[in-house]
């Protein structure tokens, strides 16, 4: 049964602020008996992007690939979750929930609808979408490419070609003068090697091309714009505290069969080119990838922080029907429970991950991490246990600065449209109602404490299948 919790009875209950830690007699004694504590300064929130819950992104890439019925279930964005419309109320039950950030996107399209461009109302909207965030005590993450492009720039080539890196910086500019004094931390881009496989790998995304040759030039052109990002940041925020990241995403890549020493080299081949290849070049300046290895010196020490993305682990395993994929094949545990997307649970991976990044010295914010979940079965234990892994890494001496869970809402999930929820608020995508979960409700009270309750491992951590 979902929570009776609704937009309104929250509205009225948060009064405009986040409750946070040491709020009332009761959240003081749970935090101090709490099992797992987490930082005081510790960044409790969610993420959503702004293609897949603000509706009527018209003018961007993703918007036309949808009307071409590319989409699994047959879905369009459409409307989404209005939350162009309703981010007020959305962010006024994300406070009374005790969360301290959020993580959105800026709709490129929007603000630069023709080339040079920049819309005063999609400026003023976002403006207010921020100045509202931190009326309510919100820390604002924004990432400024997450997937979706303008028509424009999808027309002339998009990410493959080299004009790319000044129009995206002309952007970033431009957003930075508008919102600068409103932002700490800054995500430059979400996810480019995801954004490079499927759109030039699999063609399950716009703009659905196969070609190793494309993808890495995509992934080329990719570092080189975020290292103008970078460059436009520091230049133009008026801030001295501006925190420059990229949101990448990182899984577990284990030999299927242990024994066998191609399985290894599988599984070590996955981890270079997904894991390392891009975010190695905006840590030393050196991009191996395949058709593609040298120097690219922008690149170097771009990173202030490092956004990991981690959802799920792959077993890899040598296939000779998979020459395009260096004969390997990469699939989900068949033994571990999965998610209704199919990705194995593994909340291991996110603590092997993080061990990883700790090497590279830089703090780390966790930008997304969640579960595919209709009925809200799996997210409690999920969230225990990944948090639980979380806060092993921290005491292991990994510089872990918040938690950010994949998503806020239920919303459109590109190219599987609106079949996989992964929300701690349920939307009804026909009235547009908004339900907080019993998972929701649980990450309240972990980021109200700022910490797990001993009741809640032994109610999640202890009795789940995967943890």
């Amino acid at each position: 049964m979902r929570s009776a919790w609704t937009i309104p009875d929250l509205v009225t209950a948060s009064s405009g602020a986040a409750p946070r830690h040491g709020c009332g007699q009761t959240m003081r004694q749970e935090r101090e008996s709490a099992a797992l504590l987490f930082p005081d300064q510790f960044l409790w929130g969610t993420a959503t992007a702004s293609h897949q819950v603000e509706g009527n992104n018209t003018n961007n890439d993703w918007w036309e690939w949808e009307q071409k019925g590319r989409i699994l279930d047959g879905s369009r964005s459409g409307l989404a979750c209005d939350h162009y419309r309703l981010y007020r109320e959305d962010f006024d039950l994300l406070a009374a929930l005790h969360q301290n950030a959020h993580r959105l996107s800026l709709e490129w399209s929007r603000i630069e609808p023709t080339p040079g461009f920049f819309d005063p109302d999609a400026i003023a909207h976002y403006r207010d979408v921020l100045e509202y965030l931190r009326r309510l005590g919100i820390e604002p993450v924004v990432t400024l490419h997450h997937f979706t492009n303008p028509r424009w720039l999808s027309a002339k080539g998009g990410w493959e070609t080299a004009e790319v890196v000044d129009a995206f910086g002309r952007y970033v500019a431009r957003a930075v003068d508008a919102f600068g004094d409103l932002v700490r931390y800054w995500v430059t881009i979400n996810e480019p090697v995801v954004y490079a496989t499927k759109g030039y790998f699999e063609a399950v995304w716009p703009p659905g091309k196969r070609s190793l040759r494309r993808l890495t030039r995509v992934l080329h052109n990719m570092i080189l714009g975020h290292a103008r990002a970078a460059r436009m940041i520091r230049e133009h925020s008026p801030r001295t505290d501006v925190q420059i990241g990229v949101a990448h995403h990182l899984r577990v890549f284990d030999p299927y069969r242990p024994i066998l020493p191609f399985d290894h080299f599988v599984a070590r081949t996955g981890e270079a080119l997904f894991n390392r290849a891009v975010l190695l070049s905006m840590l030393d300046g050196h991009f191996q990838f395949p058709f593609g290895r040298g120097a690219i010196p922008e690149g170097q020490d771009t990173l202030d922080f490092i956004g990991l993305n981690y959802y799920s682990r792959d077993m890899a395993t040598f296939d000779l029907r998979h020459p395009r994929s260096y004969f390997g094949s990469f699939f989900a545990h068949p033994d571990r429970p999965k998610t209704a997307a199919g990705w194995e649970i593994y909340p291991e991976g996110i603590y092997r991950v993080l061990k990883f990044l700790a090497r590279f010295n830089k703090p780390i914010l966790i930008t997304e991490n969640g579960v595919a979940d209709e009925r809200d079965e799996l997210r409690p234990a999920f969230l225990i246990t990944h948090l639980q892994q979380i806060h092993r890494a921290m005491q292991e001496g990994v510089k872990v600065q918040g938690y950010l869970h994949w998503s806020a809402l239920d919303n459109f999930e590109w190219s599987e449209g609106r079949r996989l929820r992964f929300g701690l608020i349920h939307v009804d995508y026909d009235t547009l109602k908004r339900t907080v979960k019993p998972s929701g409700e649980l990450y309240a009270r972990i980021c109200a404490m700022g910490g797990i309750g001993t009741a809640m491992l032994q109610q999640y951590a202890g009795s789940a299948s995967f943890a």
